[in-house]
């Protein structure tokens, strides 16, 4: 992970200085931003970014919208930070492409252990490389593209990454525990009706052709089914 550039958004400064100095000491490159404009202008120059961390609450451009503006070009996570923790307001940032959420005030170790996380799990899943098929899905998790039959799905990073990993257990039943451990790569203290948010949101985008693959076990969870 060594060398990995990070853009971190945020309107404070001496908040922006804090992340950058823990993560400097983890030898990340750091380049930072005030509001969602100014992040918009270094992704001008190139999308070589690795990883975002993104306040929520900005001028001009508050973080859902840069999220938003972020995903129409990069496919790189996001983590973002809030001074609020209510859960529609995570469970808003998950459904938009984020890969975690971090309220503050935070300890910035667990800050840097959790960049550190996201972007093991993104390079875990690139290492499984080559396109698979189930049915009529098509999965390429390198260029974590999804396709039916010819068709491809825009899907979120965590839609993708579910779709993964339920593809990747056929036939085994998934706890909302297990899936929510696994995908989002940490405990989560939340309500776990973010899985239920992500499976409904992930069945509309696969269609009535495969949606009928992801099976809903009553009081315990999910699993991908091929029938």
């Amino acid at each position: 992970m060594t060398g990995k550039r990070i853009l971190v958004v945020d309107d404070e400064p001496k908040m922006r200085e804090l992340i950058s100095l823990y993560l400097k000491k983890e030898n990340f490159q750091v380049v930072t931003a005030g509001d969602g404009l100014q992040a918009l202008e270094e992704l001008e120059k190139g999308d070589n970014f690795s990883l975002f961390i993104i306040d929520v609450m900005m001028p001009n451009m508050d973080g859902f919208t840069l999220c938003k503006e972020i995903r129409r070009i990069s496919q790189k996570p996001v983590i973002f930070l809030t001074a609020r923790g209510e859960e529609y307001e995570r469970l808003m940032g998950f459904e938009i492409g984020a890969d975690d959420y971090i309220v503050k005030p935070f300890s910035p170790r667990e800050m840097v252990a959790r960049v550190k996380a996201v972007l093991k799990r993104t390079e875990t899943a690139l290492e499984t490389a080559g396109k698979q098929t189930y049915g009529d899905l098509t999965i390429d998790v390198e260029g974590r593209e999804v396709k039916i039959e010819h068709d491809t799905l825009s899907l979120t990073p965590k839609e993708f990454d579910l779709l993964v990993y339920l593809v990747k257990n056929p036939g085994k039943v998934l706890s909302r525990e297990q899936i929510m451990n696994h995908v989002w790569d940490y405990e989560y203290y939340g309500d776990q009706r973010t899985v239920d948010t992500h499976i409904k949101k992930l069945r509309e985008k696969l269609g009535e052709k495969t949606e009928k693959y992801i099976k809903t076990v009553w009081g315990v969870g999910y699993k991908f089914e091929l029938e």
